[in-house]
């Protein structure tokens, strides 16, 4: 298998003085270091430049107790995704771990310890998956090796089977737990002698649901959930799960406006309501906003219900100074200034051939704009954290996808020194990029130092979560192309303009950063004469943040919806028409199309491969019965899109009734993320993003006037129900292959569902779907 982290350090740091408190005296503990920095560093001056031995202070521990149980200590989030077990079934496959044995334990935010923890992506799996396989194997070869020496006997006859080390002449058994003493005084193997197990060896990794290889069934075991009984038992620890005795509970109230500040408030009212303590002005960033909270008003109170009713009593005069134009923000109107630009030349991204003259030469052009709105994040668990501050030490706990901006952030707003704060990670109730940004632990922290030595819980409402999120950005996508009297297109033009997640940060740029234009956009892979990428300037009016997919949606919704108008204008078949687009199998090189983030991985491990491209909508559609006989108001609808270095492609059959009423009657994904470690829960993450999607399609949407959110809470902003739900979701994965580089799984579902259920409407009805979302639109 290809090695996309080859630069892993591994080390016997079984007797360092930090373990305490993690695995017994006795136990063998293995730690793996891996990060960004230091792969960059490694590629820059070769390994035989870098350290041949420990980098201290180590990323991922695996633990032997002398009872045999294996521990794991992950370094990531679990939202959902399921990385906690996938993670653990890694370990324990190259291991030889008895998953009866197995044990995870989630790592408190340290980016010392633990590497980079900001969970989003899609990079867990891709980014852990050769490190925790080699700390696992320098286990075992450890084991290996203490068995050699208890017997007498030459190593190369013991070998790891499940949970014990076997002699193979004799057939002599020793579990791992009675050598895990022995093996922690050895060294850790060298790099170049570590076997690491083949694919005909593995017992979990891609093995849910039978015998694969040359093993045998008895011999596979099918990894539980590592969460999932306590998860339906109600035993599982959310953030709000979370209580101390004496406990306070504080809500706020936060300025409507971005930007905007308190000008005075009267809490005279409030302080009347039973429970209420106190009520504080907070603070606000003002813009760039970045991670730091808004600011407003806090009720602290002995209850959540007494701090919200609180709240209620207060009166509040805002000030909208500082908010400048924001005051004024209309989505409306934006919009319809955006569709206006969209119209005239932008910034040229990528430019390929004479796109003015392919233009001009055309026998037919077809021209359309598409709009995608607001959206927010609204995991089913809204923001909330747990903060104490005593003694020059601050504790959070909190459901966190990136714990080490939260250390960061309150070491410095409360001015205490590195390593005095702890971040404990507990479950998230769905994250979609918005618990990346610690807003709601710094407001925690804030009030707990007020507090000294008492524990205080920052609650969000759903109405606080819609009203204060981090928005998907609104975006118009306007696409013109040129086809020949064969309807061949001859030229592309496409111009994108949306607010930048920069804008977070800094002076607002009112052009997309290379990042978000990578997203699916410079990257499109079509193999036309003469190609035009533009990005005219849009400006942000209201905290912009990464969604699930982030830019993707919006690129592949606009792409993937214009190919199937120009098929329909050639007179071709969509499926057709789109692989002709494609080209012939190849791989492009993603900086031959410009500069793009790439999500930080190396090109040259991930290429824009179209063989790929092609796989999936061969694959998608071969399922779906592309081309059956249909009724009526009944149709199938194609879209495919890479992103997070997956592939893709869904395939919608939907009817719509004559009255508007629309049935999903199935969605089939074929999707390829190359090695493929939990199938189930890859087919899970499929699944879900099939329903999200939908949603983000049919109903979900963030307006604003005067700079104030419309939506309060789920019955204004919507998702998708079961009656809206396809009645058959079929998840086709694809390409299993280990000598790929991993792609990522929980984002690169969502983009292609929106276009492919759009272009299966237009299939069934003739009426063409450009403005999300589709809402009224089918009556």
């Amino acid at each position: 298998m290809s090695r996309s982290h080859d630069n892993v350090v591994l080390a016997n740091v079984s007797r360092r003085g930090f373990l305490k408190g993690i695995a017994a005296a006795s136990a063998l503990v293995i730690a793996a270091k891996w990060d960004v920095a230091f792969a960059q560093q490694e590629q820059k001056f070769g390994a035989e430049a870098m350290p041949g031995g420990w980098v201290d202070d180590p990323n991922v521990f695996i633990s032997i107790d002398e009872d045999g149980t294996v521990t794991i200590i992950n370094n990531r989030s679990e939202m959902g995704q399921g990385i906690r077990t996938s993670l653990a079934m890694v370990a324990a496959d190259e291991l030889g771990a008895d998953w009866e044995n197995v044990r995870v334990e989630q790592a408190p935010g340290d980016q010392e310890k633990y590497g980079n923890q900001n969970t989003d992506g899609s990079r867990s799996m891709r980014h852990w998956f050769d490190p925790i396989r080699r700390a696992a194997a320098s286990a075992r070869t450890m084991l290996e090796q203490a068995a050699s020496q208890q017997w007498d006997v030459p190593v190369n006859e013991c070998k790891a089977g499940v949970g014990v080390i076997v002699h193979e002449p004799t057939g002599r058994e020793i579990g791992f737990g009675n050598l895990a003493a022995t093996a922690r005084e050895l060294p850790v193997p060298d790099r170049s002698a570590l076997r690491l197990k083949s694919r005909d060896e593995w017992r979990y990794i891609g093995q849910l649901t039978g015998p694969h290889g040359n093993l045998k069934g008895d011999q596979i075991q099918r990894p539980f959930a590592i969460d999932g009984q306590d998860i339906v038992t109600g035993k599982a620890i959310y953030g709000a799960d979370v209580s101390f005795d004496d406990m306070l509970y504080a809500v706020i109230a936060r300025p409507p406006v971005y930007g905007a500040k308190v000008a005075s408030v009267d809490a005279s009212e409030a302080m009347k309501v039973p429970g209420v303590i106190e009520v504080r002005e907070m603070d606000g960033a003002g813009q760039p906003a970045a991670f730091n909270p808004l600011g407003g008003v806090a009720v602290v109170a002995e209850n959540t219900w007494a701090a919200i009713q609180g709240r209620s009593a207060l009166k509040i005069e805002w000030d909208n100074g500082p908010a400048g134009d924001n005051a004024s923000y209309d989505t409306s109107v934006f919009t319809e200034e955006l569709m206006a630009r969209a119209e005239s030349a932008g910034k040229v991204i990528r430019s390929e051939g004479d796109i003015e003259a392919s233009l001009a030469a055309a026998e037919q052009k077809v021209q359309a704009t598409y709009y995608m709105p607001h959206m927010a994040q609204s995991p089913m668990e809204p923001p909330v954290a747990i903060a104490r501050v005593s003694d020059g030490r601050a504790e959070i706990w909190a459901p966190v996808q990136n714990p080490q901006a939260a250390v960061d952030g309150v070491t410095q707003r409360l001015g205490l020194e590195p390593g005095a704060v702890t971040v404990n990670i507990t479950l998230l109730g769905g994250g979609f990029g918005r618990k990346s940004k610690p807003d709601y632990i710094f407001e925690a922290a804030d009030l707990a130092n007020a507090f000294p030595g008492r524990a205080v819980r920052v609650q969000w409402t759903r109405e606080d979560d819609l009203h204060h999120a981090y928005f998907h950005a609104l975006s118009v996508d306007r696409l013109e192309a040129g086809l020949d009297a064969s309807g061949k297109t001859l030229g592309w033009r496409h111009r994108t303009l949306s607010p930048s997640i920069s804008s977070l940060f800094t002076e607002d740029p009112e052009h997309k950063g290379a990042f978000e234009l990578g997203m699916g956009f410079n990257t499109m892979p079509f193999n036309i004469p003469s190609l035009q990428l533009e990005n005219p300037p849009a400006s942000a009016h209201v905290r912009i943040g990464w969604f699930r997919s982030v830019y993707n949606l919006p690129h592949a919704f606009a792409i993937q919806s214009f190919v199937s108008e120009v098929a329909a204008a050639s007179g071709k078949d969509h499926r057709d028409y789109l692989l002709e687009l494609l080209g012939p199998a190849r791989k492009i090189d993603p900086k031959s199309v410009g500069e793009q983030w790439n999500y930080g991985e190396n090109p040259e491990l991930y290429p824009i491969d179209v063989g790929r491209f092609r796989g999936v909508v061969e694959k998608a559609t071969a399922e779906a019965g592309w081309g059956k006989k249909l009724p009526d108001g009944r149709g199938l609808g194609l879209a495919v899109h890479q992103s997070f270095a997956s592939y893709a492609a869904v395939v919608f059959d939907v009817e719509v009734k004559d009255g508007g009423e629309l049935i999903i009657h199935s969605a089939d994904i074929a999707f390829d993320c190359g090695p493929q470690v939990n199938p189930e829960r890859i087919r899970s993450q499929m699944e879900g993003a099939c329903v999200m999607g939908i949603g983000i399609a049919l109903q979900s949407e963030i307006t604003m006037k005067e700079g104030r959110v419309q939506q309060d809470n789920f019955h204004q902003y919507e998702f998708a129900r079961m009656p809206s739900s396809p009645r058959k979701i079929r998840v086709h994965l694809i390409n299993d292959n280990p000598d790929i580089a991993p792609g990522g799984v929980g984002e690169p579902g969502l983009p292609p569902v929106a276009p492919a259920l759009c272009n299966a409407i237009y299939a069934a009805t003739g009426k063409r779907i450009r403005r999300l979302p589709v809402a009224d639109q089918l009556s």
